[in-house]
């Protein structure tokens, strides 16, 4: 398979997955600020708290590669492209899987009682496990052809297409926070939490609503701007957008974690650092490791 095939479809395999992480997400979220939530034993907050966390970590391995891509290898189809797409895509799965457990658990939790909901959750995340991991090492077979690290040039059409995938990829995740926000501020809860989180959850809500915009600009400049041809000057374009949606994406991801883990736990010193530890992850995975990549390898 052409190199560029090989990243298309990584690319496409990312989108399937984190469709089902903006769900789990999205829950994870909206669930701290539903009326029955303040029945939840202290000991399953936590639980639901590493869920949200576990699933971050899967959200932010997930985007992470575009990212990478742009910036660490300039839109080009290249080996170490492909190779990094299929590494961070199977290392989300663990952290999604235990996600999933997590919000499996608490909802059994809630209707049948603890045990029930530890074996559902358990039971969920082992099947889960086999058949993301174990079914794949089963039948894996070894690579006809293996990559070179030989310089590739990427057509212009492919690497403009690769970039909008790209902002597909990441858009899923900022879509299901910002839904979440809108609604969040019309729930009795929010009224309870006090003002400085109340102000977070305003910036969170407008950091993603800048970052939804700033995703949705390549595919409504390639349409108005340039009638859909393709063009250099549009792909440097679109592929600042993409690496500059990261920022605002990530701030609003951290300041509602911080505003859920407040909500779920009570701790503020605890929320403002599960904000900020969530910051400084997502940063680092999304633009910190691949512009330190792109120096090491300029270098």
């Amino acid at each position: 398979m052409a190199m560029e095939d090989r990243l298309k479809t990584a690319l496409d395999e990312s989108r399937l997955l984190i469709l089902g992480v903006q769900v789990l997400f999205g829950f994870q979220f909206e669930a701290a600020f539903q009326d029955l939530f303040s029945n939840v034993p202290a000991g399953s907050r936590y639980v639901h708290c590493a869920g949200l966390a576990l699933l971050l970590l899967s959200l932010g391995l997930l985007i992470a590669p575009s990212l990478i891509h742009q910036i660490m290898h300039n839109g080009n189809s290249t080996p170490g492209a492909v190779r990094m797409a299929t590494t961070f895509a199977g290392a989300s799965l663990l952290p999604l899987t235990l996600g999933l457990g997590a919000a499996i658990f608490l909802t059994f939790e809630q209707l049948f009682g603890r045990s029930v909901g530890i074996a559902a959750g358990a039971s969920l995340a082992i099947i889960a496990l086999l058949l993301l991991y174990g079914l794949g090492f089963a039948l894996g077979r070894p690579r006809d052809e293996p990559m070179r690290h030989k310089p590739a040039k990427t057509s212009l059409k492919s690497r403009i297409e690769q970039m909008l995938t790209e902002a597909r990829v990441i858009i899923p995740g900022a879509q299901a926070l910002l839904g979440f926000q809108l609604v969040a501020v019309l729930t009795k809860a929010f009224t309870e939490l006090p003002p400085g989180f109340k102000y977070t959850h305003c910036i969170g809500l407008s950091a993603v609503a800048l970052s939804v915009i700033l995703l949705m600009t390549p595919a409504a400049l390639h349409r108005i701007g340039y009638q859909g041809e393709d063009d250099p000057t549009f792909f440097s374009i679109g592929s600042w957008f993409v690496v500059a949606g990261s920022v605002p994406l990530a701030i609003g991801i951290s300041a509602d974690v911080a505003v859920v883990f407040f909500k779920s736990i009570g701790d503020a010193p605890v929320a403002i650092a599960s904000g900020a530890v969530s910051l400084v992850l997502l940063l680092g995975l999304w633009l910190g490791y691949p512009l330190w990549r792109r120096r090491r390898v300029a270098s």
